[in-house]
């Protein structure tokens, strides 16, 4: 556990080094979070009390998805350009020869990564936003600790999904392709722009049971208290699941890819 730890504190201080690239992403996020919180607004007052929520709570709804898009890596990235990157180089054959789990190594550097971003391009978005518009946010600390275990099991699932797409890279050697495809449907089936509770039927259900629900909607939904007592512990648990399951998923593909690059001798 201290190795991985070290990897994770490695990766909070690799990030934090990028001042430039993460000022400009904050600015990037809280303007875009103004555009789309001031098209909410126009939206609820002209439908309001759409999917359930009050025009206040729309607008909250969309300074959380700003402040979760690049804490749970929505559009991917974080470690999956690393892994790309040393595909390219064959320095991923080293990768599989360090005495230490390929899987947990990349999830812990994916921690120290999302722990930067939450406190970076999470926090400051969420502030100027609180600043700026009406946002209905707890004021009592056991909301937000709910909340930033929604995010951690969120993260969890994330990680699980980008660790098979970039487990392609071992059959493709460049999952690129699958990438940009996997940021569409995430970007859709997360919640990112609207809330799921406006998709429309069969659409809507589908989008609910999917794992990119546990990124951003289910953390979304605990900040903004829709779901408490029974129906929290059930979010817990669909994340929960998710996580477990993606991450075995992760573990089986890769010893599949291991093989395979043993047989190519590469």
């Amino acid at each position: 556990m201290g190795v991985y730890s070290a990897v994770a504190r490695g990766a909070f201080r690799r990030y934090s080094t990028y001042r430039a690239a993460t000022v400009a992403g904050a600015v990037t996020n809280t303007v875009f979070g103004g555009i789309l919180a001031s098209t909410m607004l126009a939206l609820w007052h002209a439908r309001p009390g759409l999917g359930g929520y009050d025009a206040r709570q729309a607008v909250t709804y969309i300074w959380i998805s700003q402040a979760l898009l690049v804490t749970v890596a929505v559009w991917g990235g974080g470690f999956q350009d690393d892994v790309q990157a040393r595909f390219r180089s064959g320095d991923i054959a080293i990768d599989l020869y360090r005495p230490v789990d390929f899987q947990g190594w990349w999830l812990a550097s994916d921690l120290g990564r999302a722990a930067f971003q939450l406190v970076t391009r999470g926090a400051v978005p969420m502030a100027v936003g609180a600043l700026v518009f009406d946002l209905t946010l707890p004021r009592q600390p056991l909301v937000w600790a709910e909340f930033l275990l929604a995010v951690a099991l969120g993260l969890l699932v994330s990680f699980g999904l980008r660790f098979l797409v970039s487990l392609t890279g071992f059959w493709l050697h460049d999952a690129e392709g699958v990438r940009a495809a996997m940021t569409v449907v995430s970007m859709f089936f997360s919640g990112t722009l609207l809330p799921l509770a406006l998709f429309p039927g069969l659409l809507g259900e589908l989008a609910r049971v999917l794992p990119f629900s546990a990124l951003v909607q289910l953390p979304a939904d605990v900040l903004l208290q829709r779901r408490t007592g029974q129906s929290l512990l059930n979010l817990y648990a669909f994340q929960l699941a998710w996580a477990v399951a993606l991450l075995a998923a992760g573990r089986a593909v890769q010893a599949l890819a291991v093989r395979k690059v043993v047989v190519q001798g590469g």
